[in-house]
């Protein structure tokens, strides 16, 4: 397996050298809005610690990160009044990761309501920051 590398986008988020709208973060986990969202609310759940994916993630870092992934994802339920949830989490190029750190994607669903495809077109700055209030507002309540 290929090396962690720390130049990836998620460890400049995590350095700071990159802005994020962040909707929750604790010691060991950050959870953010996806830029290229793939529905409204889409967010994603990162560990701290430097991993490239589901296979070479520390154990002890395993447990923090799906225990946030089960916090926010209850959030963006309530949060964008969502019908239930999506999550996913992509391992290695044939796997469908791009980029080599550790993450989780949260997506809210409804019925009917089928997930965009992954364009690469970036999401206006006002709308992620609106879909992360209701959010971090959903988390205060939960």
């Amino acid at each position: 397996m290929a090396e962690y590398e720390s130049d990836n986008i998620f460890a400049k988020i995590l350095r700071g050298d990159l802005p994020a709208q962040k909707v929750y973060e604790d010691e060991l986990t950050l959870a953010f809005m996806d830029v290229m969202p793939r529905g409204d609310g889409h967010a994603l759940v990162i560990p701290k610690a430097a991993s490239r994916n589901l296979l070479d993630i520390a154990e002890a870092d395993l447990a923090p990160l799906f225990k946030t992934v089960q916090k926010v994802a209850r959030a963006v339920k309530a949060g964008l009044g969502a019908e239930g949830v999506t999550i996913q989490q992509f391992s290695e190029s044939a796997g469908g990761q791009v980029i080599f750190h550790t993450h989780v994607h949260i997506l809210p669903r409804w019925t009917d309501i089928p997930l965009k495809p992954h364009t690469g077109q970036m999401e206006k700055p006002e709308v992620l920051a609106a879909h992360a209030e209701k959010i971090r507002a959903a988390l205060a309540e939960l």
